[in-house]
């Protein structure tokens, strides 16, 4: 009988001690496996202290913390951890884990998360939600986890990913769902329509039709779960070759309705007054198209419903854009003028460089200048992109990139070689890249006004311009889509895994893993992507930058961040699983 209590009583303790585990892990404390190879544990609910016992104290920049979690703005509030030898893995296996709250309706870029970088050596590691618009019209990367390390590793060449169709210009690029799609320019006669493309692998593209009748498929963005395009009649001559015969005009939106046996393009309108759409974006919910050769801004308000919107003063193009801290800013080709829209009207932020302007058209013979005049000052500005919390822009024809200061401040960060336009531009694995004409060449950005080249991607022969284009980041590589090869090239820098699709808003948690020569990333307990193998004594990631939370290479975070976990050890799946079980 006796024996009988003690088995009784020792069960219900059993069970009394996991009942409270349980209850410990909700409260955020950690079992004694969660311990294990801690370096830091900054649970962010009242305030930047490091509980894991390691003394990894943060430094608080303007964050406040709201119902038990920090709350950042996204402009300038960031935590910064000092540097200390227990912070830097080197060669070995780490982990990073935490929860993140996004909203569903953004007005600016959700930006970096955990990072530990020095941008001068390239070397560290980083952690991101890249939502990068501004890639000369297209929504490039919209909500996408990256997950990066590097000791300043970079391919020695562009690895040939094929011509889509019959492409001359890969003109617009975005990842969407899992996938990289590229919308072409495939000549210039009636009978050449722009498509709209999937890759597959290496070579391999998979052809989801002509969304339209116009040469060209011009801008992208992935939109309430689909992707959706604008197309237009392409002219060519701008470009250098021979003029476009294309009858049909552009201007319209399409969307892609994916299905069991495969899919079709659902025509959501005809933008009055354009035969092109040039941008593409996602402004606090919903989606804003702008013109390519005509003046033109609308919003989509459903079926083939769009609202033609005021534009900037004096009726000037707005082309690519780019949502940052709160407005909609879009490039101008009009003069060398970036706009911002608050959302109800739009303001100018003052010119980019003065540089003579000299624009001309192609007769098929000769150049024609387009009357001008030669002491005309000002540029057109082509792309957009947020690199270390600052917006910056490409322009034409001084070749150079300008970083936005406010107001009507722009600064110059360089000429890129001597290249005369700047286009697709994306922040990689911790740095800005750009492409340029008339040589076809990627440039990396590295500090104050030097830019280095990574090499040509297109090569073709006897033609005037060469144009490195569209941009995207996929499958851990930097993708190039070319003119007038229509080839896309991708490249890799440092070792990079991503997930290419849109982290879900509201409360995730999410864990990054380095182990064996591997990344990994984990959504809510589950894996959802690994990067390609790599050998681990490669990657030395020491430096002796901070660590900083909430703030990077990309941009200040915008959103609500807890639970932050750094460990000097790969957690395992079912680790995971059970940090993203407890609430």
């Amino acid at each position: 009988m006796r024996k009988l209590f003690h088995l009784i009583l020792s069960r219900a303790l059993i069970s009394c001690c996991c009942f409270l585990a349980v209850l410990g892990a909700a409260a955020g404390s950690l079992s004694h496996a969660q311990e294990e190879g801690l370096i830091g544990h900054w649970k962010l609910a009242v305030d930047v202290s490091d509980s894991s016992g390691k003394g990894n104290h943060a430094q608080n920049h303007g964050v406040e913390f709201v119902d038990g979690a920090a709350e950042f703005d996204g402009i300038a509030d960031y935590l910064e951890v000092g540097h200390e030898a227990s912070l830097a893995p080197g060669t070995s296996d780490f982990s990073v884990s935490l929860r993140v709250h996004t909203e569903s309706a953004l007005e600016d870029v959700l930006g970096d998360l955990v990072t530990k970088y020095d941008p001068v050596m390239r070397k560290g590691f980083g952690l991101s939600i890249i939502h990068h618009a501004g890639v000369t019209g297209s929504q490039a990367n919209y909500r996408n986890l990256h997950f990066g390390i590097d000791d300043g590793k970079a391919s020695k060449e562009w690895r040939d990913e094929g011509q889509p169709g019959k492409s001359i210009f890969t003109h617009c690029m975005a990842v969407h769902d899992g996938g990289l799609y590229v919308g072409t320019v495939e000549g210039r006669t009636n009978t050449d329509q722009g498509h709209v493309y999937r890759y597959s692998d290496t070579g391999e593209w998979e052809d989801l039709g002509a969304p339209w009748k116009s040469n060209g498929v011009t801008s992208m963005a992935s939109f309430n779960g689909k992707l959706h395009v604008g197309v237009s009649r392409v002219l060519l001559h701008y470009s250098g070759l021979e003029p476009t015969l294309s009858h049909h005009i552009g201007g319209k939106v399409f969307r892609y309705d994916e299905n069991e046996d495969g899919g079709k393009w659902t025509e959501l309108g005809q933008l009055i007054g354009l035969d092109g759409v040039n941008g593409l974006v996602i402004f606090k919910g919903q989606l804003y198209a702008t013109g390519f050769y005509q003046p033109g801004f609308f919003r989509y308000e459903g079926g083939t419903s769009w609202t033609q919107l005021a534009l900037p003063e004096g009726g000037v193009r707005t082309e690519a854009m780019c949502v940052f801290n709160g407005s909609i800013y879009a490039t101008g080709y009009d003069e060398g003028v970036v706009y911002r829209f608050n959302g109800e009207k739009w303001i100018r932020t003052g010119l980019l460089g003065t540089a003579t302007r000299t624009q001309a058209y192609w007769n098929g013979t000769k150049w024609i200048p387009t009357g001008l005049k030669g002491d005309e000052t000002g540029t057109q500005v082509y792309s957009l992109s947020v690199y270390q919390g600052k917006l910056h822009a490409g322009t034409w024809p001084e070749g150079k990139v300008y970083r936005y200061e406010g107001d009507e401040n722009w600064v110059s960060t360089g000429r890129l070689g001597e290249e005369q336009e700047i286009m697709g531009a994306n922040v990689y694995n911790g740095k800005l890249y750009a492409g340029s004409l008339p040589m076809g060449e990627i440039f990396r950005y590295d500090g104050d006004e030097n830019w280095n080249s990574m090499g040509r991607v297109d090569f073709t022969r006897d033609v005037i311009y060469r144009r490195a284009y569209s941009m995207a980041v996929y499958r851990g590589r930097l993708f190039s889509g070319t003119f007038p090869s229509g080839r896309v090239r991708s490249f890799e820098a440092g070792k990079m895994v991503t997930y290419d699709r849109e982290l879900a808003s509201g409360w995730r948690h999410i864990a990054a893993v380095k182990e064996d020569g591997t990344l990994k990333l984990f959504v809510d307990g589950k894996q959802v992507s690994m990067s390609s193998e790599f050998t681990t004594e490669s990657f030395d990631v020491n430096n002796e930058a901070p660590l900083r939370i909430g703030f990077g290479q990309h941009d200040y975070f915008r959103g609500k961040m807890k639970d932050v976990r750094l460990y000097g050890r790969a957690l395992e799946s079912g680790e995971i699983a059970g940090m993203a079980a407890a609430k």
